[in-house]
């Protein structure tokens, strides 16, 4: 027997990789002779360094000083590297995320995505073939233009000055200059929304107040924006304002296609062909896959649904091992999924985070139980 073990963290508690090894290390007491392979997988958001550097034999690489969330602040990141694949993973909220800004320091018309530009230009250096930009958890809605900026754009006002860096700045560009001589390799952003640049569900109407925008910023971040959408089609030939994903961690998604020469990419999808999910897939008589909450999200573009829809055309069985489940067992069974276990169900979360490894083994147990006999 073939058993593929796929799971993403279990937020708050397990890695990706931890969880995957306390599941993989159950099912392999119970069936010693079976083939049991782990690839730890994410949705492209927080967590896809780690599971992608536990899956393709990777590790990380420190930066030890780039620009945090607020143009006056430094922090320490890092980035992904995949010696096989040269493929580097940049993850914008280890330089610009929300986390790394307390709630009343949060204020998007400042926040500024520099420190993620200077990610990108540190992991250039390596030569990769291809660098992944995960674009989620940020506290920026400066349409990706502090990256740039890092990256050697410069953006003008009228009277040829460099307009101020975050949100506030984005309706006074007039001008942009691209770098001379500088090139990225191809750029794969993943994002998991199709939000639009601007309009009631682009960056600044959706998820402007939950970087700490009141009313008034978010209009003006919404003609910020309109005005970048005006100036990517009058200089670069790029229309960005209406395509889907634009919208994604404060319009860096536009910003990514616009400056970087980025591909939007669904998370699951390029995770999945990187660490060579189909591959494994192989043969396997079962995958198991989950996550901390398998809700009706986890069927629409997560983790679940993208491991669920690559089994179906290997022919292999799925499992799911989730926190908690909330999702009748009807809808479950009709996604084409064989059998889903809680680990925690109505456990307090406090209970489970003093010892997580031991309510997922014993879930793990369970799932051996079921099919291997």
């Amino acid at each position: 027997m073939k058993i593929v073990v796929a799971l993403d963290s279990f937020k708050g508690t397990l890695s990706a990789a931890a969880a995957c090894a306390v599941v993989a290390e159950a099912l392999a007491r119970r069936a010693p002779a079976a083939e049991i392979v782990q690839l730890p997988m994410a949705d492209g958001g927080e967590g896809t360094i780690d599971a992608l550097v536990a899956s393709c034999s990777g590790h990380t690489i420190a930066v030890p000083r780039v620009t945090g969330p607020l143009p006056d602040m430094r922090v320490a990141a890092t980035y992904g590297w995949l010696p096989e694949a040269r493929v580097a993973v940049v993850e914008m909220a280890r330089a610009s995320g929300l986390p790394l800004l307390e709630p009343e320091r949060r204020n998007p018309m400042l926040t500024t995505t520099r420190g993620t530009g200077e990610l990108l230009r540190a992991a250039r250096a390596k030569r990769p073939g291809k660098i992944l930009l995960t674009l989620g958890g940020s506290a920026t809605v400066d349409g990706g233009v502090g990256a740039a900026r890092a990256l050697g754009w410069e953006f003008l006002d009228h009277a040829g000055r460099p307009v101020p860096p975050g949100g506030v700045g984005l309706a006074a560009i007039v001008r942009m200059v691209p770098p001379s001589g500088m090139t990225l390799p191809r750029v794969e952003a993943l994002c998991d929304v199709t939000n639009p640049l601007c309009g009631p569900n682009g960056a600044a109407a959706v998820y402007g107040p939950q970087k700490g925008a009141t009313p008034a910023m978010v209009r003006a971040l919404e003609e910020g924006l309109a005005n970048l959408a005006t100036r990517c089609r009058e200089a670069l030939g790029k229309e960005v304002r209406d395509l889907p994903g634009a919208g994604a961690a404060g319009g860096f998604g536009a910003g990514a296609v616009a400056f970087l020469g980025a591909e939007l990419v669904p998370g699951i999808a390029a995770v999945a062909a990187t660490c060579g999910l189909e591959r494994g897939l192989r043969g396997a008589d079962w995958v198991v896959t989950g996550e901390g909450r398998f809700d009706p999200q986890s069927l629409q573009g997560k983790v679940i649904s993208g491991v669920r829809d690559r089994a179906r055309r290997s022919g292999t069985a799925v499992a799911v091992l989730a926190g908690q489940i909330a999702l009748p067992r009807a809808v479950w069974r009709d996604a084409g999924i064989a059998i889903a276990l809680a680990t925690s169900q109505n456990v307090p979360f406090a209970h489970v985070k003093r010892q997580p490894e031991a309510y997922l083994r014993s879930a793990a147990e369970q799932l051996a139980r079921l099919i291997l006999n």
